[in-house]
């Protein structure tokens, strides 16, 4: 059975990422509107019939910004904790909200997701690791230090979306107020070059094929300096960016044709 992931979005201007089979998907995230996320799965031949939940990681605009419009429209589950949803903007219909538990797995049909939590200034905020047939990928952003749980979970990982978020200098010496530079570089902030490749230096399983680069700042990173800080410690894992501004191509983990395009999708027909 094959896993196909794609970042939707990925960065403070909204975050979602799309893991799934031929049959079933989730959602990690829906922090752009619900016809960004369309037109995106649109332009990578997926189809919305096929995701059968949305897992919200936390409460901040851009990770929820378009659950409720989407879970309304679609019937969508949406899982949240009671504390991200009380602290949140968003109201989905109450008979499609379920609720998660750190650490006990979810089942829905072929996909297990397990989520953890993660150090980040939000009410109950969690990380997730999917995983279908043996295949595990994780989504690790929003994450102001590296705990014992992230380590933990990534080292379980064949795949993973990897924070990012800024690069040292520039964020020391660039336009931000102190208050805010405080903020993001505190462990309860987001995770800088040097964290990321720390930790996947460290931690990395040697089944791990794939990262990508993900909730880059458009002011504190960019995709030069962060994938130079990556480029030397890679080896043979494929290192991409997930981008604030369009979706990723897919990507099989597993697979010996890791990458496939939309024309590749179209010419098997998975997902008409």
């Amino acid at each position: 059975m094959s896993v196909y992931v794609a970042s939707l979005n990925s960065g403070s201007n909204g975050n979602c990422y799309y893991i799934g089979t031929a049959h079933d998907a989730v959602l990690i995230d829906a922090g752009i509107s619900c016809k960004e996320i369309l037109n995106r799965m649109r332009n990578l031949n997926l189809s919305i019939d096929k995701v059968r939940a949305v897992f919200i990681s936390h409460e901040h605009i851009d990770h929820i910004k378009g659950v409720e419009v989407l879970s309304k429209r679609y019937e969508i589950p949406v899982y949240i904790t009671p504390a991200t949803l009380a602290n949140s903007r968003t109201r989905p219909p109450d008979y499609l909200v379920r609720n998660f538990t750190a650490h006990e797995v979810v089942q829905l049909n072929e996909i297990n997701i397990l989520p953890f939590p993660k150090l980040h200034d939000a009410a109950d905020p969690h990380s997730f690791v999917v995983t279908i047939n043996g295949i595990n990928v994780g989504v690790f952003t929003d994450i102001g230090a590296p705990c014992s749980h992230v380590t933990e979970y990534f080292r379980r990982c064949h795949a993973a979306f990897l924070e990012a978020n800024y690069d040292d200098d520039m964020l020391a010496n660039g336009k931000y107020p102190y208050h805010l530079r405080k903020r993001i570089s505190s462990d309860v902030g987001h995770m800088s070059n040097a964290q990321a490749v720390e930790l996947f230096q460290n931690h990395r399983s040697p089944d791990l094929s794939h990262i990508w680069l993900s909730h880059l700042s458009k002011d504190n990173n960019s995709h030069e300096v962060a994938m130079e800080a990556f480029r030397p410690h890679a080896g043979s894992v494929q290192v991409s960016i997930a981008s604030r501004y369009c979706e990723t191509e897919i990507f099989q983990p597993g697979s010996s044709a890791s990458t496939t395009t939309t024309e590749q999708y179209k010419q098997i027909s998975l997902f008409s």
